[in-house]
């Protein structure tokens, strides 16, 4: 027992595993380091800003030198967004509709088409299902002549729905949630549908509680991609009391402004970082489904 014990213990203290994981911390300071340098930025007043960032910001030539803990902390800037910007108020409503409004669409449409595409047999099914991964892998440049059309032509070019209903029809949530639905045991069905349920009630209370963890997955992925979006928003709407927050930026080039920058993407940042942290390992179930080939 003692000499196990030794050899486990030198294992797990052997220089190559201490310089590997030596290695892998640099990187992920380094991969941080934006993080930090946000939280930094967000607790500096504008004279500090302006000696750290005013080559740069100013044009007059130089680099910018920016440290990753303020000499003198503030808040004010988170004062002066919460008490006197009432259009960043605006901007976060709108993103809250946004964001929530898609992933309601999608849990109600994309959990039934992708349950639909798992289990049931219908005429043209493989050809459908490739149509999804096709629109799937077109980015949103491709398609954007043809959505803009088909929204103007519905009269919601300046609209939230006009960000709403592109999203709830999104192809990528159903192939991460198809291929849970489909990890589902057919003898399974095939016993409660000879106990009487019925198509509804198999969804109800087959797929979506054993199909949870690929739901909750594509919830996750929807939240980060809907409540930072950047091309839809500015493509779609024109009326800049509809903006999300994911747009809010101050003019930058203002040192009075670069602050109040600073914390409106702290604000943005904190959301998406607790969702991500509470669905990790949902997503990470979800990106290894996604892997898999059928």
């Amino acid at each position: 027992m003692r000499i196990n014990a030794a050899r486990k213990a030198k294992r797990r203290f052997r220089p190559g595993r201490i310089a590997c994981w030596l290695v892998l911390g640099a990187f992920a300071v380094i991969a941080l380091y934006p993080v930090f340098f946000l939280l930094a930025g967000s607790l500096m007043g504008d004279d500090e800003l302006k000696l750290y960032l005013g080559p740069v910001i100013s044009g007059t030539g130089g680099h910018a030198d920016f440290p990753l803990l303020p000499l003198f902390p503030t808040l004010r800037h988170y004062v002066e967004i919460f008490l006197d910007t009432p259009e960043f108020f605006v901007m976060f409503w709108n993103s809250v509709k946004i964001t929530f409004g898609v992933l309601l669409g999608q849990f109600l449409v994309g959990t039934m088409a992708a349950w639909g595409f798992a289990k049931y047999k219908f005429p043209g099914k493989k050809g459908f299902f490739l149509i999804y991964m096709i629109l799937m892998l077109m980015p949103f440049q491709v398609l954007m002549l043809s959505d803009y059309l088909v929204l103007d032509w519905m009269k919601l070019t300046d609209h939230l729905w006009g960000i709403i209903l592109p999203g709830v029809f999104s192809t990528f949530p159903v192939f991460i949630m198809y291929r849970f639905f489909t990890e589902i045991s057919d003898s399974l069905i095939e016993s409660a549908k000879l106990d009487g349920a019925r198509d509804w009630q198999l969804f109800c209370h087959i797929a979506l509680p054993m199909g949870s963890s690929g739901i909750i997955s594509a919830m996750v992925l929807g939240f980060l991609e809907y409540w930072s979006l950047i091309e839809q928003p500015l493509t779609f709407l024109k009326d800049k009391s509809l903006f999300p927050l994911s747009i809010f930026l101050p003019d930058i080039t203002a040192i009075s402004k670069s602050g109040i920058a600073f914390v409106a993407s702290v604000i943005t940042f904190f959301p998406a970082l607790l969702v991500f942290l509470g669905g990790q390992e949902y997503l990470e179930q979800g990106i290894m489904a996604g892997a898999v080939k059928e």
